[in-house]
């Protein structure tokens, strides 16, 4: 098989199973291949398909709404470098973003007691701090190694969970098949399109782009959800964030994936701001959310009631583990995805668990959910119905796993790599250089309209 059979085949493969017809060879092009990164995972492919696919999808749309057929191409080092994008962007005064300290984070892979091995996510510093409570040490990575050291890896996972916070024994790929979890997704497709409900057809109106005047609101953060958003948002549609401003964030991730948003705070603790919520949904056509599994549906924002309040939205929900299960409701982020699924057991080798070279579970996730979007629109278009849109970092982490391997790991990106996807914005950051939509559609360019705002910017309102 050839590089470039091998990443359509990647694209047909995904379009069949989520019953979608195999791509026209004259409407789309995947250019260059695996290996980039360094790692024998083709995870810069698996990104181009994903890329390819949502490109395919609003391109299909846009012949709805009664523009012309148009081509659709990808650059494989480019998806590659996307699954890194936060790395790439500079602002000419480098001290306008702030900086992400990854002294103070102990998320990392440590040995057990048993001869196995465990990822602790830290998370955010509260959570971080239970952690170490658990562990009864300081933040220190010394201590952390130690403390973990004197547990076996089952025991911490279930005390862990208990408490809930983020870690996991790292298993390999068939560990993970046997677990009840890994069994629970095996069957599923990568991205799920469920209907909820019925509600009269929605065509698309006539408009300059793609998804132009598809309202999303965006209530994800770090960094698969927000992708989703970011992805929709460069083919047109008008995306708010919405978000507490309790919470914390990462500036470099959330500077990377606000591209063509607006962004606005709402605090659901307040019976006001729930309500001005609801006065969102009922205007909006997708609701996207990354909460874990039960938080916003204890808080009246389940898919049945967003399908109540707003009869043909669509719900898509994003998670680490999956949206059926025993393990739906834990909280999860990229590297506890590729912990438990064997993908870092296989990219350490001999010299012990490791992570991917990129954030390959969480930007791959954020594409294939609006993927799985913009299919449920169309759905909704022809047929009418709420849809509910489904994915999850270790279903993508799966995705990966079934993949072929490359013969041997990429060199990695160099500057020279990156630069022809590099494109520069006028931003309250000032001046930013960052990588543009790397899909590229021959009649309706992708790009974001908006520059990337500081979280809490915008009213809480649809222009």
């Amino acid at each position: 098989m050839s590089a470039a059979d091998s990443s359509l085949t990647a694209l047909a493969e995904l379009r069949g199973s989520l019953g979608l017809g195999a791509p026209d060879p004259e409407r789309v092009e995947i250019h260059g291949a695996d290996p980039i990164l360094p790692t024998r995972f083709r995870v810069g492919e698996a990104a181009a398909a994903a890329l390819a696919a949502c490109g395919l999808q609003a391109a299909e749309i846009w012949e709805d709404r009664g523009g012309r057929p148009q081509r659709v191409r990808v650059d494989v080092t480019g998806a590659a470098a996307s699954l890194i994008g936060f790395a790439f962007q500079r602002a000419d005064a480098p001290a306008a973003i702030p900086a992400f300290d990854p002294a103070r984070n102990l998320t990392g892979i440590y040995p057990t007691r048993d001869g196995g091995h465990f990822l602790l996510h830290g998370s955010f510093p509260d959570s971080q701090a239970r952690a170490l409570a658990l562990l009864g040490c300081d933040e220190d990575v010394r201590a952390v190694a130690e403390r973990i050291a004197s547990w076996d890896a089952q025991a911490l996972e279930d005390a862990i969970a208990e408490r809930g916070l983020c870690g996991a024994r790292v298993r390999t790929a068939e560990e993970w098949s046997q677990h009840p979890q890994g069994r629970a997704l095996a069957s599923r497709p990568v991205v799920e399109v469920i209907k909820l409900g019925d509600s009269p057809p929605e065509p698309f109106r006539p408009g300059a782009r793609p998804l132009e005047g598809v309202r999303v609101l965006d209530l994800t953060r770090v960094l698969a959800g927000p992708t989703c958003g970011r992805t929709l948002a460069a083919h047109g549609a008008d995306v708010l964030r919405i978000g507490s401003p309790k919470l914390p964030f990462i500036a470099p991730f959330v500077i990377d994936t606000s591209h063509g948003k607006r962004s606005a705070h709402l605090d659901l603790e307040h019976a006001r701001d729930a309500e001005r919520l609801r006065a969102l949904i009922r205007d909006a056509d997708v609701f996207a959310q990354g909460y874990r599994s039960g938080a916003l549906e204890r808080r009246g924002f389940g898919p049945a009631a967003l399908h109540a309040l707003r009869p043909g939205i669509i719900t898509t929900s994003i998670n680490c583990y999956g949206h059926e299960g025993p393990w739906t409701g834990r909280p999860g982020w990229e590297q506890l995805a590729q912990a438990v699924t064997g993908i870092a057991h296989e990219h350490g080798g001999e010299s012990g668990p490791r992570l991917l070279p990129a954030a390959a579970t969480d930007y791959n996730t954020g594409y294939l959910a609006a993927l799985g979007t913009m299919i449920a629109l169309g759905r909704r278009a022809r047929e009418g119905g709420s849809w509910h849109v489904r994915a999850s970092l270790c279903q993508t982490g799966m995705w990966l796993a079934r993949m072929p391997r490359s013969h041997e790991p990429g060199a990695g990106l160099t500057p020279e790599h990156v630069r022809p996807f590099l494109t520069r914005s006028e931003t309250v950051y000032g001046a930013l250089e960052h990588l543009g939509p790397i899909v590229e559609l021959s009649e309706t360019p992708a790009r974001w309209t908006l520059p990337t705002p500081p979280l809490g910017t915008h009213a809480p309102v649809w222009t």
